[in-house]
């Protein structure tokens, strides 16, 4: 397989509505999302020559995401003399959270395990695809699989963008209660 490059000039209009959806979802802040998405371009900037090409440039941009992210939750926290971060990701009151540091894997770390866990995974969801309305798992595909942006899937499914969220938001819910029930 061919090595991947870097195309910087390209990341903003490529990247930054997968990346800005992806923090969102970790800080539930709009202003620290952007702020963290930039942090990213800034750093890939500066450490272009670090690159392998082994990975796609999303991949390795998340790769540096998911470590602000990290950062960001590291900062806040260290006021409390923690050098560990917690994260509730549940909405039930005893959920006691999980250790961040644990639900973003090592990408070098990978075993037999991860690989079959990940290939069960992948299959889960397209089985839960399968069962979701067509609406849905066409615009969650688009969006979240295929990485188009929100203005090419309004156009062509002629669709509002905020029509286009509130799909998103429902066929994402509707996934967890499937994985949750048929994976987990």
């Amino acid at each position: 397989m061919p090595k991947q490059q870097l195309d910087p000039n390209k990341w903003v209009s490529k990247y930054s509505d997968y990346l800005f959806n992806y923090t969102i979802s970790r800080v539930s802040d709009r202003a620290i999302a952007q702020d963290l998405v930039s942090e990213t371009f800034l750093a890939g900037l500066k450490s272009m020559a670090n690159f392998k090409g082994d990975a796609s440039e999303r991949t390795w941009l998340v790769s540096i995401l998911k470590r602000k992210i990290i950062d960001y939750y590291r900062r806040i926290n260290s006021n409390k003399g923690k050098a560990e971060v917690r994260m509730n990701y549940g909405t039930s009151s005893e959920a006691e959270g999980d250790w961040l540091e644990e639900r973003i894997a090592d990408p070098f770390d990978k075993t037999a395990e991860d690989k079959m866990e990940n290939t069960e995974l992948g299959e889960a969801i397209l089985s839960c695809l399968d069962q979701l309305p067509q609406k849905q798992a066409e615009v969650f595909k688009m969006k979240t699989i295929l990485g188009y942006d929100t203005e090419t899937i309004c156009k062509e499914l002629d669709i509002t963008a905020s029509n286009l969220w509130v799909i998103i938001h429902r066929a994402r819910a509707a996934l967890t209660d499937c994985l949750e029930k048929n994976w987990f």
